[in-house]
């Protein structure tokens, strides 16, 4: 749940409310009214409005600039991999640590005895 006054961007406009997306604002009261699906007043100053938003409309900004800061990380290791026709480190990248977790499991799985099997699959039928 996010602070009163805390600055907010609005993501997205799920009840079609002619909401500013990529907009900022802050939260100026909590929606505690359990027959309606608001959670948050907002205040947005350049609009000079209130709106009534729930919690998936609206996201912090440090968050947002978080995620928007990791995609151009990621981004430039593409870049990078691709100039210096680093193979490894582009599959890496487009795939992701899948692989490396898939082959850790294969190897935990082959080294585990018939006892150990038998309490694994004890443990998970409980």
């Amino acid at each position: 749940m996010l602070r009163l006054g805390e600055k907010v961007v609005i993501v997205a406009d799920a009840f079609e409310q002619n909401l500013p997306v990529g907009e900022y604002g802050f939260i100026i009261a909590y929606d505690r009214n359990p027959d309606n699906a608001f959670d948050y007043v907002l205040r947005v100053p350049q609009m000079n409005r209130n709106f009534f938003v729930p919690s998936g409309d609206v996201d912090l900004e440090e968050v947002l600039l978080k995620q928007e800061a990791e995609r151009v990380e990621r981004e430039a290791l593409i870049d990078y991999a691709l100039a210096t026709h680093n193979e490894k480190l582009f599959h890496h990248l487009m795939n992701g640590d899948f692989q490396a977790v898939e082959e850790e499991e294969e190897t935990a799985d082959e080294v585990m005895s018939q006892a150990d099997f038998i309490k694994q699959v004890n443990l998970r039928a409980w």
